[in-house]
C-alpha cells in the first residue's frame, strides 16, 4: 500500500481570493514567541499529551525561571508558557532541548499530534507505538517541516474521542487494522495497523503538494476539487473507501478513577487484572496550573506510572496501576489542590480564553466571569470567549458564550449549525441564570 501512495500532488485550482497563507503562520512556537499584553507566550508540542516526570519537571522550571509561574493546558494537549520575557528565547529553546522537549527545530510546530488518552488503560487498545513512530517519521520527514501549527493528526484507539476533533489526518485503531480518515469526510480508508504511522504522514505530505497553488493551512481550507481529488488520490493508494461518518461530539474521560482489564506498560499480571485502577483522571478549572498543583502531578506521576497525559479537554490522565486506597488517596490529594476529581464538580465542562488582561483583542476578563457565573453542572460544556476569534474552543456541542461590544451573546453550537443567540448587557446575575439555563 505504501508503494503505491500518492508522490505528486493533483493538479490545484485556486479558488480565488487571499491565500489563507498570505498572512504567515502565526501560530506560536518555542522557538518563534507570541507577543500577547501578559508578555511572551510559548506553545510547547506534547506529541500525544504524553510527558514522563522530567519533562514535566523541565516545563516547570521553564515556567519559573521564564514565565509567570503557571502551565496552561491547550485544546490539543500541549502546554503554553506565558508572561516570558521578550529575551528567554535562546535559554527556553537550550532547557527544552536538553530535555528532550524539542528534537527538532525545523519541526516544532509540526508535531501536533493528539492521541485517546484512556488508550491502553479502559480496554482500548494501547497507540504508544503509533506516537513514537508518526513523531518520528514526522521530525525525519524534511517536507513536513512546512506543515503549519494548525495542521492536526489524531490517533484514535478506537472509541472516537479524538477522531471527533475534526483532524486533517486521523488514524482509527481497529483489531488488526486500522482506518484513515483525511478531513472532516465520513469516508476513510482500511490499511494495515502496522502501516498507520507512516500512511499519516504521506498523507500529510501529499497535503502539502496539493496545497501549494491555494496556500491551504489545513485540509479543510483546500478548494472542493482538490480537497476531493487529494482524498481519491490517496484512498486509490491504500483501498476502497469505507462509509464511517465522523463522531461530532467527544466522549471526554470523566474525573475520577479509572478502570480496565490490563494496566499500561508498568503493571504486572498479577495487578492487570479487570478490577484493576488503571488511572486516575482530573480536569483542570480553565486549564490553568500553578506550580504546586503541576509538582504534585508530576510526583504522582512519578510514585506510580511514571507518565502524564495531557488531554485535549484541559485534563490530565495519570496512568497507574492504583490499589483502591492508592487511587483514593491520590485523588484526595489532587482535590485538595484545588483540581477537579469527580463530575460533580460545578467546574465540570467550563472553559474559557485567557481574556483581558492577557489577550489585547479579548474585550473583558472571561475567566473571573466564567468563574462568577459557575453553578450548577450544566449537560453541556460551555466556553467564554473575549472576542469573536474563540481561541481554543472546544469541539461537536457546546454553549458559546462571547463578549461583543453590545453584550455577552450565548448560542447553542452543534458542529457546524447554531442556534440563534441571546444577548445579556451589564447584568451578572441575568447571565449566570441564561447560562445556566442554556446548558441544561
Amino acid at each position: 500500500m505504501l508503494a503505491a501512495m500518492p508522490d505528486s500532488a493533483p493538479s490545484p485550482v485556486s479558488a480565488g481570493g487571499a491565500s489563507p497563507r498570505a498572512g504567515g503562520d502565526a501560530c506560536p512556537g518555542t522557538l518563534r514567541l507570541h507577543r500577547a499584553d501578559d508578555g511572551a507566550l510559548a506553545r510547547v508540542r506534547i506529541p500525544g499529551g504524553v510527558l514522563d516526570p522530567g519533562r514535566a519537571d523541565a516545563l516547570l522550571v521553564a515556567a519559573e525561571r521564564f514565565g509567570d509561574g503557571e502551565l496552561h493546558l491547550t485544546s490539543r494537549g500541549n502546554v503554553q508558557l506565558r508572561g516570558l520575557g521578550t529575551e528567554c528565547g535562546g535559554g527556553l529553546a537550550a532547557l527544552l532541548t536538553d530535555a528532550g522537549l524539542l528534537p527538532s527545530a525545523a519541526h516544532e510546530r509540526a508535531r501536533n499530534i493528539v492521541a485517546s488518552p484512556l488508550a491502553g488503560l479502559d480496554g482500548s487498545p494501547s497507540l504508544a507505538g503509533w506516537l513514537a513512530e508518526l513523531d518520528r517519521l514526522v521530525c525525519g520527514s524534511p517536507a513536513a517541516a512546512a506543515l503549519s501549527g494548525r495542521f492536526l493528526f489524531a490517533l484514535d484507539a478506537g472509541g472516537g474521542d479524538v477522531d471527533a476533533l475534526g483532524a486533517d489526518v486521523a488514524l482509527i485503531a481497529e483489531g488488526a487494522s486500522c482506518l484513515l480518515r483525511i478531513g472532516a469526510g465520513d469516508e476513510v480508508f482500511r490499511i494495515p495497523a502496522g502501516e498507520g504511522p507512516r500512511a499519516a504522514l504521506l498523507a500529510a505530505e501529499a497535503f502539502l503538494r496539493a496545497a501549494r497553488d491555494s496556500g491551504a493551512w489545513r485540509v479543510k481550507d483546500l478548494p472542493d476539487d482538490v480537497r476531493a481529488e487529494l482524498v481519491h488520490a490517496i484512498g486509490s493508494a491504500a483501498s476502497d473507501p469505507v462509509h464511517r461518518p465522523r463522531p461530532r461530539t467527544p466522549k471526554t474521560p470523566d474525573p475520577g478513577a479509572v478502570t480496565g482489564p490490563h494496566g499500561n506498560a508498568a503493571a504486572t499480571a498479577a495487578t492487570a487484572t479487570a478490577t484493576t485502577t488503571t488511572a486516575i483522571c482530573v480536569d483542570v478549572p480553565l486549564g490553568q496550573l500553578t506550580p504546586a498543583q503541576w509538582q504534585l502531578l508530576t510526583d504522582t506521576a512519578r510514585r506510580y506510572g511514571n507518565e502524564l497525559r495531557l488531554t485535549p479537554w484541559r485534563g490530565i490522565v495519570v496512568p497507574g496501576p492504583f490499589d483502591e486506597c492508592g487511587a483514593a488517596e491520590a485523588l484526595r490529594n489532587l482535590a485538595a489542590a484545588g483540581l477537579i476529581t469527580t463530575p460533580e464538580s460545578p467546574w465540570t465542562g467550563v472553559g474559557a480564553c485567557i481574556g483581558h488582561p492577557g489577550c489585547a483583542k479579548s474585550l473583558s476578563d472571561v475567566r473571573a466571569e466564567a468563574g462568577a457565573a459557575v453553578g450548577p453542572v450544566g449537560r453541556l460544556p460551555v466556553y467564554w470567549s473575549g472576542c469573536e476569534r474563540r481561541c481554543g474552543h472546544p469541539h461537536g456541542e457546546w454553549i458559546d458564550v462571547v463578549v461583543t461590544p453590545g453584550g455577552h451573546r450565548i448560542s447553542h453550537v452543534r458542529g457546524e449549525r447554531r442556534d440563534p443567540p441571546a444577548t445579556v448587557r451589564n447584568d451578572p446575575a441575568a447571565l449566570a441564570a441564561t447560562v445556566a439555563a442554556a446548558r441544561a
